[in-house]
Parts: structure tokens; sequence; C-alpha cells
């Protein structure tokens, strides 16, 4: 990928993030609560921000590329999340997506709007017939907002995530192109 594309919806703008952005982020992923289905551990320190930023953007260089956008509310031009996908099987035209969102911006319908334009951009430019999403089946909003989006759950896969000390099973679930028809 060359040149970071940025995206507009009627509320936000999906972004590059930039290491300006690590307070924010480290605000999100800092929050124990919100964090608790994400896969990782919170964050503690300035600099695991700064360098979750540096992953993100690296992520366009990969082998199996992928790309994150920050997410400002146009209103208030503050961070409130990240969306994007990453594990890209050109071969296949297959991805994975992921996403979190600040708690005081979550219930607004932000991460769904972000989601439908990430989505309708990776089809199209990517070339993607297939995205994938695994989820912590007790996170049930993620479950129910990805279902919204047009997703299928398509089955648990057993203990396949670690943190927190404890292994995690997964929800499965995909979106098709075919799908994604709907999504406008």
């Amino acid at each position: 990928m060359t040149g970071f594309p940025t995206l507009y919806t009627k509320r936000l703008r999906l972004r590059e993030l930039t290491k300006s952005d690590a307070p924010a982020l480290l605000a999100i992923h800092g929050d124990a609560d919100a964090m608790k289905w994400f896969g990782t551990d919170p964050m503690t320190h300035i600099e695991q921000a700064e360098q979750l930023v540096e992953v993100f953007n690296s992520w366009r260089a990969a082998a199996n590329p992928g790309i994150r956008w920050g997410m400002e509310e146009l209103a208030s031009g503050q961070l409130i999340g990240t969306c994007g996908f990453f594990k890209w099987n050109r071969s296949w035209r297959s991805c994975s997506i992921g996403f979190e969102l600040a708690q005081a911006a979550q219930r607004n319908g932000f991460m769904r709007e972000a989601l439908v334009s990430c989505i309708d951009w990776g089809i199209t430019h990517m070339e993607l017939n297939r995205i994938e999403a695994l989820v912590h089946p007790e996170n049930t909003r993620s479950l129910h907002l990805l279902e919204r989006t047009g997703f299928v759950r398509e089955g648990v896969l057993r203990k396949a995530g670690y943190w927190g000390h404890a292994y995690h099973d997964l929800v499965q679930c995909s979106l098709l192109r075919e799908d994604a028809i709907y999504l406008s």
C-alpha cells in the first residue's frame, strides 16, 4: 500500500495514527474494563501507546499487510478509537478486522459508522471477499455490532486467545463481499 487513505463519514475522519495520538490511545488501552475483551493486557505507560502507533503503522509494510485508522470525531477533533484490517491474504482476498472505542464514545453508533466505511474501502481497494473477526463470547456488544454490520457467527475457536494470564475461547465471525452490499 502506498499513501494513507483518509476516509470521511458523517461524523468521523478515519486517518493515519501519529505519535501525538499516544495519550488518547493510552487512555483507551489503559482502561482495564474497556480492554478486557481486546486480547491484550491494559497499557500502563505512554511508551506502550507510542509503540502501538508504530505497530499499527508498520502493518502496511508487513508480508501480510494491514491498515489501521485512527477514528477522529469531527465535532470535537478527538481521537476516540481505531479500526482496521490485518493479516491480509491477497491470494485468498481475505483479512481480519479489529477495533476499539473509548468508553465515553460508546453507544453512539460511531463504530458501526467507521466499520461500514472501512469495509467498503477494503472491498473496493483491497478486493476483499471475506473479512473475519474473532470476539470473546462474553463480549456481547461487539458480537451484536458485528451482526448489525452483516457478519455471521461461524463457530467457536476453543482457547484460541491468551491474555490476562488465561486462555479464552473466541467466536469466529465473517462478512462476505456479497453480504456487504446491504451495508450502506
